[in-house]
C-alpha cells in the first residue's frame, strides 16, 4: 500500500511545462520575509479587523496572494525545518520542538548552491544541526524570540549581503521574532484595548484584551521591518530579478492558534511578489511549507521528478507564474506536544475545504506549559489563561472555549472555509461521512508513506533520542 500510494502521488504531479520559464529571468534572487507567531486572520490581509499593517498590504497589492497556504506542525523549529528543506516534519527529523533534523537531510544551501547562489539567513535560525542547515550567518537582526526588549536592528548586514556579489544570485531569509512573546514592542496605545475586536477563538477579558493589544503592537512593529527590508532590496537595484515571499510562519500563543492544528495554527500566510514576472491577484491553490524548495528548484529549470527525489513538497511554480490549478490534492498537519507539556499527538489533513483532525489520545487533557503560564515570568506576561477559568464558571462562551482547548475529541471534521475557526465539529454527521472516509484514508497513507507510527512518537524517550539526532522511527 505504501509503494503504491508513492507511485500514484508522484505520477499525479504534473509536469511544469517548459514554455512557462521561458521568459522568466534565470536564477532569481530569493527574498524570505518570516514573521514569527503571526495567526494568519489576524492580517488585515486575510481579513483581520485590527492590526494595521500597511507594508505587507503594499507588497500584497503587487504580488500573489495564496489564500490556502500552510505548514505542518505549528511550532517554530519544525515549520522553518519543513520550509528549507522540502521535507515534512517525521522524514526532516525536525517533528518536535528544541529537536534535531536526521543528520544528511539537505537544506536550501546544499540545493541552491550548485546553482550559483550565495545562501543566508539573518534573524531567528532555531533549526538543526549546522551540518544540515549550513546558512550564512547574515548579522542585523536578532536571533532571541524572547529576549525583551528585542535588540533593535541593523540594516547593513542584509544590505551588504543582497550587494556583493551582482553576478551570484542570492536568497536570503529574515527571520523575524516579532510578534512572537513577550509582547513588547511597537506601540501599543494604537490599540486601545476596550476598542478591539477579538477573535472568535479567544475568550474576552479585560487582561486578554491588554495583551491582544499588546500583540497587535508587535504585528506592526513587524510590518515596519517588512518594510524596511523592502526598502532595501529597492536600494539594491535587483528588485525585478527578486521573487520576495513574506509568511506569518504559525499563529499566535493565544490558546487554539499555535501547538494546535486547528486553522488558526497550521494555516499561514504567504505572498509573492516579483514584478512583471508574477501577476498580482489571489489565488486558491493548496501550497504547504515543504512547496517552497521545490518551487525555488523548479524556478532553476530542475524537472519534477529530480525534485521529488529531493524533496517532499510540489513545487507550486505553474500557479505562480500562470494561475494555475493546485498541484498537490492534500495539505498535512502533525503535532507531537512534548516538550510543550505532557504528550498529546495529533495528526490532520485538509483539500482546502474540509479539515479532518485526528487526536489519537483524546481520553488525555490537553496542556500546553507556556500558554497556560506555569512560570512565574509567563504568568506576569500572559496572564490571560488565569482570567479565563476565573470567569468561565459564570460565562458560557469562555467556559466552552476552556473545554474546547482542553478535552477533544477522538475526530474532529471543520468546514474552514465556512468556520474558519474551526468552532462547529461536523464529525457523525451522515452529510460528512464519505467526505471523512476520504480524508481519513489519504491521512493513514501519507503517515504511513512517511514512516509515521502515530501516538508512538510523542513520548519523553523518543523526544530526547530525536533531541541528540538519534531518531527512533525511519521516516
Amino acid at each position: 500500500m505504501q509503494t503504491t500510494f508513492k507511485l500514484l502521488s508522484v505520477t499525479a504531479i504534473f509536469l511544469v511545462p517548459q514554455y512557462i520559464l521561458a521568459d522568466v529571468p534565470n536564477s532569481p534572487n530569493v527574498l524570505i520575509i518570516m514573521a514569527d507567531d503571526c495567526t494568519y486572520n489576524d492580517l488585515p490581509l486575510y481579513g483581520g479587523v485590527n492590526a494595521k499593517t500597511p507594508h505587507i498590504e503594499r507588497l500584497a497589492s503587487g504580488g500573489l496572494v495564496f489564500d490556502q497556504a500552510y505548514l505542518c506542525e505549528a511550532m517554530c523549529q519544525p515549520c522553518r525545518s519543513e520550509l528549507f528543506t522540502g521535507k515534512y516534519p517525521v522524514a526532516n527529523g525536525s517533528a518536535y520542538n528544541h529537536s534535531s533534523s536526521r543528520t544528511g537531510v539537505r537544506s536550501l544551501p546544499h540545493y541552491l548552491k550548485p546553482h550559483g547562489y550565495r545562501v543566508g539567513i539573518s534573524g531567528k535560525i532555531h533549526v538543526k544541526p549546522q551540518s544540515v542547515f549550513p546558512f550564512e550567518m547574515v548579522d542585523g537582526f536578532e536571533k532571541s524570540c524572547v529576549k525583551n526588549p528585542t535588540k533593535l536592528h541593523s540594516l547593513d548586514g542584509i544590505k551588504e549581503f543582497m550587494s556583493r556579489d551582482s553576478d551570484s544570485p542570492f536568497c536570503l531569509v529574515v527571520a523575524l521574532v516579532e510578534p512572537h512573546v513577550p509582547w513588547v514592542m511597537g506601540d501599543a496605545s494604537a490599540y486601545p484595548p476596550k476598542k478591539l475586536t477579538l477573535p472568535e477563538n479567544i475568550a474576552d477579558t479585560p487582561e486578554t484584551r491588554t495583551c491582544f493589544s499588546n500583540y497587535l503592537a508587535e504585528i506592526t512593529y513587524m510590518d515596519s521591518q517588512v518594510g524596511e527590508i523592502l526598502g532595501v532590496l529597492d536600494a539594491s537595484g535587483k528588485r525585478e530579478e527578486t521573487l520576495v515571499l513574506f509568511t506569518s510562519e504559525q499563529g499566535s500563543q493565544f490558546p487554539g492558534n499555535k501547538w494546535t492544528n486547528w486553522n488558526t495554527g497550521v494555516h499561514t500566510a504567504l505572498v509573492a511578489s516579483w514584478p512583471e514576472t508574477v501577476k498580482p491577484g489571489r489565488t486558491d491553490a493548496l501550497v504547504q511549507y515543504a512547496d517552497i524548495v521545490p518551487t525555488i528548484l523548479a524556478l532553476n529549470g530542475e524537472s519534477e521528478p529530480a525534485i521529488q527525489q529531493k524533496c517532499d513538497g510540489v513545487s507550486f511554480l505553474p500557479s505562480l507564474l500562470e494561475g494555475a490549478p493546485s498541484q498537490r490534492k492534500y495539505v498535512y498537519g502533525l503535532h507531537n506536544n512534548y516538550p510543550e507539556g505532557p504528550p498529546y499527538p495529533i495528526r490532520s489533513i485538509s483539500d482546502g475545504t474540509y479539515h479532518l483532525v485526528l487526536n489519537l489520545t483524546p481520553q488525555n487533557s490537553y496542556v500546553e506549559k507556556h500558554l497556560m503560564g506555569m512560570s512565574q515570568r509567563e504568568q506576569i506576561e500572559r496572564k490571560y489563561w488565569s482570567t479565563w477559568m476565573r470567569d468561565c464558571w459564570q460565562d458560557d462562551r469562555t467556559y466552552h472555549l476552556i473545554n474546547r482547548f482542553t478535552t477533544r475529541p477522538a475526530v474532529a471534521l471543520y468546514n474552514s472555509a465556512a468556520d474558519p475557526y474551526e468552532l462547529k465539529n461536523l464529525a457523525g454527521q451522515p452529510e460528512h461521512e464519505k467526505t471523512m472516509k476520504v480524508l481519513q484514508s489519504a491521512l493513514q497513507a501519507w503517515m504511513q508513506l512517511q514512516g509515521d507510527p502515530g501516538a508512538a512518537m510523542d513520548t519523553r524517550e523518543v523526544y530526547e533520542a530525536a533531541k541528540k539526532g538519534q531518531h527512533q522511527f525511519p521516516g
